[in-house]
């Protein structure tokens, strides 16, 4: 089911990123047009997501931020395929994921979810682990999967790790190593929820200079949430911040630090700028929930 070109470049106008641009459409075009969630209608009618909308281009690294409970991942989930809406529509690629009739997409290889724990499979190999979709899905022979898997593997500075298993890895190689399993399905869209939560310090940092390596070279389309206000930064070509509950897509900035990225911009004058604006903007909303909160429980 596609858009008309008209109507998607009208509706790129009212968009809730801030500005009009043109529609863009390639592979991994998102577009969230007013997307509420409602759990519970016909109850307490919890209000997580109310009329978000957003558009991630092909081949952007959009990052979320926002204040905990704001809807964040209910918006991720909703876009993989785990979650329904109540109201609004989800387009990748200009094929309708759900919307009105169809409140809940289907899950897919175009889009594909790494979350906070490790989910690889302890008992097989790195290189099984990593060519496991593509055999299953049969979209490539296992000789095929084998010879891409290793080559992404190389990419990523994984080689030499085929034939070890999840155990023998460190936390920060197993999360780059289902980063690859993920792309090595050739998704559309890569879906990451706070990947490097609960890293220290150290290993957060490599494997942020980790991701962008792998991004420049596959140049797939991500969106990235996260509380990390120094990650969003480093990590996004855009950040865009989530009001309080109920979520709506408040601001979204540009990061017009230019790539490829490294730690030494992490100093730089325009880092400090950016991170600081929003930094405030997240405050603003956290405040906003801790003040609702309160008002709860009075």
């Amino acid at each position: 089911m596609a858009r008309p070109v008209a109507q998607a470049a009208a509706d790129e106008a009212r968009a809730g990123d801030g500005q009009a641009r043109p529609a863009e459409v390639g592979k991994g075009e998102l577009r969230v047009e007013h997307v509420s969630k409602v759990y519970d209608p016909e109850g307490a009618a919890f209000v997580a997501v109310d009329d978000a909308s957003m558009h991630i281009a092909p081949g952007e690294l959009r990052v979320i931020v926002g204040p905990s409970g704001c809807g964040k991942s209910t918006f991720l989930n909703a876009i993989a395929g785990f979650h329904s809406i109540s109201s609004g529509e989800i387009w990748l690629d200009d094929e309708l994921l759900c919307g009105p009739n169809k409140p809940q997409a289907k899950p897919g290889a175009d889009r594909v979810v790494v979350f906070q724990h490790n989910a690889l499979f302890p008992w097989k190999t790195v290189l099984d682990n990593v060519t496991y979709g593509p055999i299953v899905q049969e979209r490539l022979s296992k000789k095929e999967a084998r010879d891409l898997g290793r080559e992404r593997m190389e990419q990523a500075g994984l080689a030499g790790l085929e034939d070890r298993y999840p155990s023998e890895l460190s936390s920060g190689m197993q999360r780059r190593v289902e980063i690859v399993r993920a792309l090595v399905n050739d998704p559309k869209v890569l879906l990451l929820d706070e990947p490097f939560r609960g890293m220290d310090s150290l290993t957060k940092s490599v494997m942020h200079e980790s991701l962008l390596e792998i991004f420049d070279k596959n140049k797939v389309t991500v969106m990235f949430i996260t509380h990390d206000i120094d990650e969003a930064v480093f990590l996004g070509d855009k950040v865009s911040v989530m009001s309080t509950r109920p979520g709506r897509i408040k601001e979204t900035i540009e990061v017009d630090i230019p790539r490829p990225r490294d730690y030494r911009v992490l100093t730089s004058p325009r880092f400090r700028e950016l991170m600081a604006g929003i930094h405030g903007e997240v405050e603003i909303e956290a405040r906003k929930a801790f003040e609702a909160g309160e008002r709860e429980m009075a």
